[in-house]
C-alpha cells in the first residue's frame, strides 16, 4: 500500500530538514538516500545488513599472491 503526505522541509544550518510522520516511519534507524533527478529515494537500511557488518570489520592490509604468475597469457592458449 503506497501513503502519499505533503510535508514542509524546515532548515537547521545549511542543512534540509525533513521530518516524517509517524504513519510513513521506517523501521531502521540508517537509511541510503540517493537523487535521481528531483527526487530523493530513502531506503531503510535493516540492522543486520552485509553493509553494516562489512562496515565493523577492519580494513585488509594484507599482500596477496599472484596467482597468475608462470601461466600463460589468455591469448597464447589453444584448445586441441
Amino acid at each position: 500500500m503506497q501513503h502519499s503526505r505533503h510535508l514542509s522541509l524546515s532548515s537547521n544550518g545549511q542543512e534540509q530538514v525533513l521530518t516524517i510522520p509517524p504513519d510513513l516511519s521506517l523501521s531502521s534507524t540508517e537509511v541510503l538516500v540517493r537523487k535521481v533527478g528531483d527526487r530523493l529515494i530513502v531506503e531503510p537500511i535493516p540492522r543486520d545488513s552485509l553493509l553494516s557488518l562489512l562496515k565493523t570489520l577492519p580494513e585488509l592490509t594484507e599482500t596477496w599472491p599472484d596467482i597468475d604468475e608462470g601461466l600463460l597469457p589468455l591469448d597464447n592458449i589453444t584448445l586441441s
